[in-house]
């Protein structure tokens, strides 16, 4: 069994290695705090959201300190309503949900001062208002034809049409130059159409793209992070940037900064640090880096020892690092047991035959309770 041959067959299952991070949602998030006229807190009050696009409605409740948020609202214009005990205390109309943060607060005492100097607004006072209303509505206007490119793009990715979904998000690019997920929504598609070109300097000529287009969008979320407005999802988020980066990195050979960005992802969304890791170990081995990817591996199943087949492709690297004595292969420590864990865990997973065939290739045997304590059963997750 020849080294050149295994690092071939991690080349073509590369595919399955890397897979494609969901994309972000198109939506918005809402917050803001709830006062009485004393400015005391507004406790379990209950905020009313009707979309008067689609007529969809969100029902949020204040808690101990009178706030309120919330995840996944669709943009559009909304009607809040605040009720305490069922009766209505303030409501606001035509308010503008978009991709970003939208802070809206229910101050009694404010809007009371407000509804009072209402009719003593001066002129200039009152062009000003004007003005930014104006403004409001046409930066509206435009959200909802950004988010009109974004589903016919994802339209015709679905579809199968990645060529119209570059075209809707590069035109939604011109419109909404300012959202993180317009420029990542273009980067995955020209990733992904990437391999499905014939011409090698097109193909390379996507993958630089894509890592500019991810770039903007790190920096647009983490410029939004560094203001203030950092959300609950954003660390996720961004680590999904730089995962896709990542792979468009590894794609054009670039095998240090690909490294970088998978790192960077691990630190901003530790609980898929594994992934991380492992597409490390992927890209070293396609590199030839036996022994660092071996280290890769090893860092995988540190943080996820239920990953089978971290322990499946740490064997085929250490497969790699054997000799010959004679007519006999002689594969270094540790070699066995990685495939009997991968056994181990997945008994019937699809690199179970593999699995089987290294251990035979080195002398081993297949061991099928490798790991397992008397009495507990085998770990199949």
């Amino acid at each position: 069994m020849k080294k050149n041959w295994m690092v071939l067959t991690l080349v073509t299952l590369m595919a399955s290695l890397l897979m494609p991070v969901a994309f972000a949602q198109a939506t918005g998030t809402v917050k803001g705090s709830c006062k009485n006229a004393d400015g005391s807190p507004i406790v379990d009050g209950v905020i009313d959201l009707s979309n008067k696009d689609t007529g969809r409605k969100y029902s949020l409740k204040t808690d101990k300190k009178g706030n309120y948020f919330s995840l996944g609202i669709d943009p559009g214009h909304y009607d809040f309503t605040l009720t305490k005990d069922g009766k209505e205390v303030l409501s606001f109309k035509n308010v503008t949900v978009g991709l970003d943060e939208t802070k809206l607060d229910f101050d009694v005492k404010k809007e009371t001062e407000v509804a009072a100097q209402g009719a003593g607004l001066t002129p200039e006072q009152l062009k000003a208002l004007q003005e930014k209303n104006a403004n409001l509505q046409k930066e509206n206007a435009n959200i909802k034809q950004v988010n009109e490119k974004i589903a016919e793009a994802k339209t015709a990715a679905d579809a199968g049409d990645l060529e119209t979904a570059i075209a809707r998000m590069t035109e939604a690019s011109q419109m909404g130059p300012g959202y993180d997920v317009v420029w990542s929504k273009l980067a995955d598609y020209l990733r992904l159409s990437a391999p499905k070109q014939t011409d090698s300097a097109e193909k390379s000529n996507r993958l630089a793209n894509s890592v500019t287009d991810y770039q903007k969008a790190i920096d647009i979320k983490q410029k939004a992070i560094d203001a203030g407005s950092k959300k609950p999802e954003d660390p996720k988020l961004l680590a999904a940037y730089y995962n896709n980066m990542a792979d468009s990195l590894s794609k054009q050979g670039k095998t240090d900064d690909a490294i970088k960005a998978y790192n960077q992802a691990a630190t901003l969304n530790p609980e898929g640090a594994a992934s991380n890791y492992f597409n490390i170990g992927a890209v070293l081995t396609n590199a030839g880096k036996v022994d660092d990817a071996i280290v890769a591996f090893d860092k995988v199943i540190a943080t996820d020892p239920t990953r089978a087949d971290a322990y499946y492709w740490k064997g085929v690297n250490l497969v790699g690092k054997a000799t010959l004595k004679g007519d006999k292969m002689v594969a270094p420590d540790g070699t066995a047991q990685a495939f009997n864990k991968y056994l181990e865990l997945a008994p019937t997973g699809p690199y179970a035959d593999p699995a089987k065939q290294m251990l035979a290739s080195i002398g081993a045997t297949v061991e099928t309770n490798y790991g397992k304590k008397k009495g507990n059963p085998i770990n199949t997750k």
